[in-house]
């Protein structure tokens, strides 16, 4: 979901939702926040908890619709960065596997802010037609108990860094 969506969409329900009590306030943007969190990343996840958490904070705090709209962007931003960086730490392990593990070894690992498991297992290594050296894995994950099965072709850029390809 594009950033600016997200915010005019919040921005709209939270406007909405001023006019009925605190307790109908934190239960439609709790509500809200699971509607757009369902199918997202962990960093949309994150901007979509933290704005819901900010806005009822800063209503509770604030009592003003102003409060409200400043603390749900101050925690869409916070929850944003925190789970776009769980997404970048399982990202970074996976490079590393396509750095350092052998075709057909696998390298696993447990993320320990979310519980997700991965099992990554390079397949084989080749060359490209652009002579860039590449290789393919095989990555089992198991995230919020659903396991999944990808795989994944990544070939180095210029400066050396694997790059994932379409």
């Amino acid at each position: 979901m594009p950033f600016r969506v997200f915010f005019t969409t919040a921005s709209f329900f939270i406007l909405f939702f001023m006019r009925f009590t605190m307790w109908k306030n934190f239960l439609s943007l709790l509500f809200l926040a699971a509607l757009l969190t369902s199918c997202a990343t962990k960093g949309q996840t994150g901007l979509g908890t933290g704005a819901a958490a900010g806005a009822i904070a800063g209503q509770a705090i604030g009592k003003s619709t102003e409060a409200t709209l400043i603390g749900a962007v101050i925690g869409a931003f916070l929850g944003y960065t925190v789970g776009n960086e769980m997404d970048k730490a399982d990202q970074a392990r996976i490079t590393s596997a396509y750095e350092t593990v052998p075709d057909g070894r696998a390298s696993q690992w447990v993320n320990p802010n979310n519980g997700n498991k991965y099992t990554v297992t390079p397949q084989y290594t080749y060359k490209n037609n652009a002579n860039q050296d590449c290789r393919e894995a095989e990555i089992l994950a198991t995230v919020d108990g659903r396991p999944e099965k990808i795989i994944q072709k990544a070939c180095r850029n210029q400066y050396g860094e694997w790059v994932a390809q379409p």
